[in-house]
């Protein structure tokens, strides 16, 4: 083969993947750059998880609070008419 046939993509792509199988450390960084990068989703998860239930408490808590001052209002008018 000459090195004109390692610019298409399929004979490139086919002779990356036959590298990383056969040589132990490109498995062994291609392990470990699964891990990380499933540990680091894992953790995006829970960021994005942890987010989105502060804010549902926050707008729980400002319901409550709008409908107490509602009604405190809805009370105060009524003693005082």
């Amino acid at each position: 083969m000459e090195f004109d046939d390692y610019l298409q993509p399929e004979i490139a792509v086919t002779a990356a993947v036959t590298a990383v199988v056969f040589s132990p450390g490109a498995r062994k960084l291609l392990r470990r750059g699964v891990v990380y990068g499933l540990a680091g989703a894992l953790m995006a998860g829970d960021a994005i998880t942890s987010f989105g239930r502060s804010i549902g408490r926050g707008v729980q808590a400002g319901a409550t609070l709008q409908s107490r001052a509602e009604q405190q209002q809805a009370s105060s008018e009524g003693q005082g008419g």
